[in-house]
C-alpha cells in the first residue's frame, strides 16, 4: 500500500537505499567514492560553491544507481526469462550510470585538481627525479624480484599467474618513473592510469587475483622509488 504519512514515505526511501548498498556492489563502491571525495573536499578546505558541486555530482551519480537498481528489479520481475528487450533495458540503464559517473569525474578533477596538484609536485620533489640509468635499474630489479618472488612463493611464471603480478609491476615502476622524471602531476595520474588498466586486463583474463596484481603495483612503485632515492644520493 502507498504510505499515508510523511514518515512512512521517508522510511520506504532508506530501506531502497539499504536495499541497493545491500545488493549491488558498485552502489557500494559509489558511496565509499562519495565518503573519499567529501572528505578530501573538507580537508582541501574547498570554497562553498566547489562543495556544492562536488555534492551535486556525487548525488547525481548516486541518483543514477539508485535507479537502476529500481529498472533491473522491474524487468527481472517482468521478464524472469533471458529476453533481448530486458537486456536491453538493463544495458541502457548502466549506461546512465557510466555516463554520470563519467561526469562526476570530470567535475571531480576540476574542482580538486588545483588543491591535489600542487602537493602530489612537492611530493615528487622530495623523492627527486630518476636519472636514465636509473629509470633502466629499476624496470631491471623489478623484473628479478617478480622472477625471485614467484620462485620463492612457487606459483605462477615469469609472465604468467603467481605472486606477484609482473605485467603489473612493470608497469607501476615505468609509471613512477615518468612521474618522477617529468615531475607533472598530470602527466603522473595519466601514467599511473595506464598501469591501472594494464593491472585491470590481468583481472579480466582471470590470470592474476587482486591480491597478486596489489601486491605487484607494491613492488614496482616501492622498488623504484628505492632506486631513485639511491641514485639522487650518491654524488
Amino acid at each position: 500500500m502507498k504510505p499515508t504519512r510523511f514518515i512512512d514515505s521517508v522510511n520506504c526511501a532508506i530501506e531502497g537505499i539499504i536495499y541497493t548498498v545491500r545488493t549491488q556492489k558498485h552502489m557500494r563502491s559509489h558511496f565509499l567514492a562519495a565518503l573519499v571525495i567529501l572528505l578530501a573536499a573538507l580537508l582541501l578546505r574547498v570554497s562553498s560553491i566547489e562543495f556544492m558541486v562536488l555534492s551535486l555530482a556525487v548525488s547525481f551519480v548516486l541518483f543514477a544507481e539508485l535507479i537502476n537498481t529500481a529498472i533491473e528489479v522491474v524487468v527481472d520481475m517482468i521478464s524472469p526469462e533471458f529476453h533481448p528487450l530486458a537486456k536491453v533495458a538493463k544495458d541502457v540503464a548502466a549506461g546512465a550510470v557510466l555516463v554520470a559517473a563519467f561526469g562526476t569525474m570530470i567535475m571531480g578533477y576540476l574542482v580538486l585538481a588545483k588543491y591535489l596538484f600542487p602537493l602530489h609536485k612537492r611530493a615528487l620533489g622530495m623523492v627527486g627525479t630518476n636519472s636514465e640509468m636509473g629509470t633502466l635499474v629499476s624496470v631491471i630489479l623489478v623484473l628479478i624480484a617478480v622472477i625471485m618472488l614467484k620462485a620463492i612463493t612457487g606459483s605462477g611464471t615469469p609472465l604468467k599467474g603467481g605472486v606477484p603480478s609482473g605485467h603489473t609491476a612493470v608497469a607501476f615502476s615505468i609509471a613512477t618513473s615518468v612521474s618522477l622524471n617529468t615531475q607533472e602531476p598530470l602527466i603522473s595520474f595519466l601514467s599511473f592510469i595506464l598501469a591501472g588498466m594494464v593491472s585491470h586486463s590481468r583481472l579480466l583474463l582471470h590470470i592474476h587475483t587482486m591480491r597478486e596484481v596489489v601486491f605487484g603495483a607494491l613492488t614496482g612503485t616501492v622498488l623504484t622509488i628505492a632506486v631513485t632515492l639511491l641514485f639522487g644520493a650518491m654524488p
